[in-house]
Order: structure tokens, then sequence, then C-alpha cells
């Protein structure tokens, strides 16, 4: 019987001795709003900025400067899922961090893919050589196997191997990464004098992009999550590596080529079409219309020769609702606006795209590695630029803008339709922005200010009723992370 009472007194004493531990440190904290921006003048870079507060606040700034973003919350105003954001890894990407000691390339690593860092879920990588790449341009096949459609002789060579392993790192570092390759040219001997492709070789090429997927994805654990049949397919610049292939052709090159060679492989790695600029929807249409048995995707680039328009991701979705759509290239200069890489983000994720990968990821202070020769984009800057001498490296302006999205709209995230105005003039521009639900149920809103004034921002969701306001900084883009609504008070 004393026993028994001993053992009962002990187990209170634990229990109690367990509940104040439980509450030792207080209630799980309730998630409150966060703001994070990134300035034009590097003031901020990621950095934590005044959050938004519920209701309208006060603006403490002249009623020109007031917006509104209305949101619709409702099922149909959830619109794509997003994939992810990053860059394109080239020849001279792999050369400069390569370059670097293990230390600092892990840090590099860190700061781009980690989720400490910016979270880049998505890369773009050069089958071969592109205009950024060291002298020599190479394929992954110079050997001439025009009479073999097996093309014996394929060969990634050290710089496909370098690349391999690189793109290995990068995605140790972020397991989600979405790899998508892209060739700027087919091997020499596959085109014709005029730099277009020959048809001739059609079961040759398809047989090259199954080679390649199983160099990278057998031979180096390299997953390919998709790729695309030809970087600007209507561009036949001489000189460089580059190939001309029409929307017809690329159709009979998906059919009976590629398509078939990478489904006989057992390969899950999806194909998108066209790869090319917003000023020529027929030819993506076409190719879906053609391809649909083995295209799952469209990309889109923004050099077109008139003003880019990004409205021609909404016009190819309503015509076609199953397919998924990217922004794969958009160069940054060293004369680009501060704002380019948020430019060419946010306009893509108001049109039904899914990922966004800036051209390029890396370059030196001389604005290289790159080929010689015509057409070569000898002003081309990257997130990153890196000191080879030095071994140093430092993020540039663009790679923060473009980290205002990636760091906090990550895989699997939706964005939401919404519209932008201004509090007191039709005529106001220079603001932008973007809202989206993350898969935990926080809602990102990420605003871009172009102006040389603070703006106040009031974001209002239709269904839910909520209002949020909060001021952001001239020449900024600032993200606010709203709480999931079951945490509002």
């Amino acid at each position: 019987m004393l026993a028994t009472v001993r053992l009962t007194i002990l187990a209170i004493f634990f229990a109690v001795a367990n509940l104040k531990v439980a509450f030792a440190d207080g209630p799980a904290p309730v998630p409150v709003a966060q703001a994070f921006a990134s300035s034009s003048d590097g003031t901020y870079k990621l950095s934590e900025y005044k959050a938004p507060v519920q209701g309208y606040g006060t603006p403490g700034c002249s009623i020109g400067n007031k917006w509104n973003l209305t949101v619709d919350d409702s099922p149909n105003g959830h619109k794509q899922t997003i994939k992810g954001f990053g860059a394109t890894v080239t020849d001279a990407t792999v050369a400069l961090f390569n370059a670097l000691p293990a230390d600092t390339l892990q840090n590099l690593l860190n700061d781009l893919f980690n989720s400490s860092g910016a979270k880049y879920q998505m890369v773009r990588h050069t089958m071969g050589s592109s205009d950024m790449s060291p002298e020599p341009a190479t394929s992954y096949d110079d050997t001439n196997d025009k009479t073999d459609s097996k093309i014996p002789h394929f060969n990634t060579s050290d710089r496909g191997v370098a690349m391999g392993e690189l793109l290995d790192k990068m995605r140790l570092v972020q397991p989600e990464l979405t790899i998508v390759g892209s060739p700027w040219s087919a091997p020499s001997w596959m085109k014709t004098p005029n730099n277009t492709f020959d048809p001739a070789y059609t079961q040759h090429l398809g047989t090259y992009f199954t080679k390649y997927l199983r160099a990278f994805w057998g031979g180096m654990g390299v997953k390919i999550n998709a790729v695309t049949i030809q970087n600007d397919p209507l561009s036949a610049l001489p000189g460089l590596p580059r190939m001309s292939i029409s929307a017809e052709e690329a159709v009979q090159l998906i059919n009976n080529g590629i398509g078939p060679a990478i489904h006989e492989v057992g390969s899950q790695t999806a194909i998108w079409a066209y790869d090319g600029n917003t000023d020529n929807s027929d030819y993506p249409q076409t190719v879906v219309d053609g391809s649909s048995s083995y295209v799952k995707a469209v990309a889109w680039q923004c050099h077109a020769v008139l003003d880019n328009d990004w409205t021609a991701l909404s016009d190819f979705h309503d015509k076609n609702k199953n397919y998924e759509q990217y922004m794969t290239n958009c160069w940054l200069k060293n004369d680009s606006a501060w704002s380019a890489a948020s430019d060419f983000t946010l306009g893509p994720l108001n049109n039904w795209a899914s990922g966004v990968t800036a051209w390029t990821l890396a370059t030196d202070t001389q604005n290289g590695p790159h080929l010689a020769g015509e057409g070569v984009c000898t002003a081309c800057v990257g997130l990153v630029m890196i000191n080879p001498t030095a071994k140093t490296y430092e993020l540039q302006t663009h790679h923060y803008m473009l980290a205002q999205f990636s760091k906090f709209i990550p895989r699997g995230a939706s964005v939401l339709s919404s519209s932008l105005s201004s509090a007191s003039s039709r005529s106001a521009t220079g603001v932008d922005a973007v809202f989206a639900e993350t898969p935990d149920g926080f809602r990102a809103v990420v605003i871009v200010n172009k102006n040389a004034q603070d703006v106040y921002i009031t974001v209002e969701t239709r269904v839910a009723g909520e209002i949020w306001s909060g001021p952001v900084g001239k020449t900024s883009v600032v993200t606010w992370m709203l709480p999931p609504l079951g945490d509002l008070d």
C-alpha cells in the first residue's frame, strides 16, 4: 500500500514537472506578417523591412503614392503552380565556379540554392557551347557521324563532365532543383550551310538527345527534368553555336526523332516547345498542335524585336489550358535597369508562367568568358560576378531582385489572379505586384516600386475579406509574407 502511494506521488510530481517544462517557453508563437526588401542602392539585400499591418494603417504619404492590389482568392482565382526560379548555367559559369576554392564555392552554392539564401529551384543548362563559353565552340559530337544514326562518337568531353558535376553539387544543396537542358546548336554536321537543321539527320539528333540523357542521368546521376530542342529556334546568325528550325520541322523532329528516342529509353524527361520570343506565338501553337503526345510545356524568351509583351502567355493559356509555360531566357546587361530581373519575373508570373530563368548565372569582371564573333553578347552580366584571379564572388543587384521571388515563392506555390490600381491617377506607373499562396498556407506579395518616392500599398482579398497595408520603399522590391488565414486573430 505504501509503495503504491509513493508511486502515485512520484507520478504526480513528474507530471507537474513535465507540464512546467511544456509551458516554460510559453505557448507556440502565432505567425505574424513580415516584410523583406532589396533596394537599387544596395541598402537592403533581402533585408527585414517594415511589415504590413492589418487594415488600412496610416499611409503617411501623399494621395498620389497610394496603390490598391485586389486579389481573387476564390478557387477560380488560383492559377498556375510554381516550379522555381534561377538562371542558365553555361560553360562560363562552370569554369568560373570551379576557379573558386572549395569552401568559397560551397558558400556561393548555399547563397544561391539553400533556403538560407536565395533558394533557387530551377536552372537551365547549355548542352554544348553557347556564346557564353570559352573558345573553342564544341558540341557533344564533333566527329562527323553522318553515316551512322547511332552516332558512336558521342562524347560530352571534359566540359560536359564538369557541367554535370556542378549541376550535381547544385542539386545536393537544393534537392528539389529542376534542371532543363537546352542546346544552342546541333553538331555542325547536322546543319545546312545556312545554319539551319538538315532533316536528313532527324534520327541522329534523336539519338544525340538520348545519349545526352544517358550520360548525365545514367552516367553522372544528374536527373534532367526537361529539355527544349533548340534555343531561340528562329535565329541563324553565322559564326556562333546557333541553329534555325521552323515550327513544322520542329514537329517532325519531335515526332520522328527526339520524342520516340526519349520514350524508348524510359526517360521521364519532358519536352518543352519553342524556347523563343513572345512576338511569335504561332510557332509554339504549331508545335503543340502537331506534337501533343510528347510536348508538355512551352518556353518563352524576352528578346522580341519590338516591345516584349508577356500577355502572349495569357493568350496562349486561353487556347491551351493544359500546358505549363516558362520564361527561360532573358538577358541582363551592363546597362540593364536595376529592376530588369524583377520585370522579367513578375510579368510572366502574372501571365501563367510556372518558372523563370535569367541569362546568365555567372560572368567574370570582363563579362566573360565568351566566344568571339558576331552576335556575342559582350555586355551580358551574370547574377553573380566572379573574380577568378582574386578567387572571390559578388552577388549582383539583379540576383537580389530575383531572390525576392525565389526565396519566398517556393515550388508548389500557386499564383492568384490580382489587379493593381493607383488610388488617385489612372496614368500612374512604376508599381507592379504578384500574389501567391505557398503550400503551407502563407501568402507572398511581391511588390516592385520603380518610382523615386516611397509608395503605400493596400492589399484586399475578395473572398476572405482581408485587408493588409504597408509602405514600399523607392526603387526597391519588397516581399510581404502574410500568415495563413487560420492563424489570424
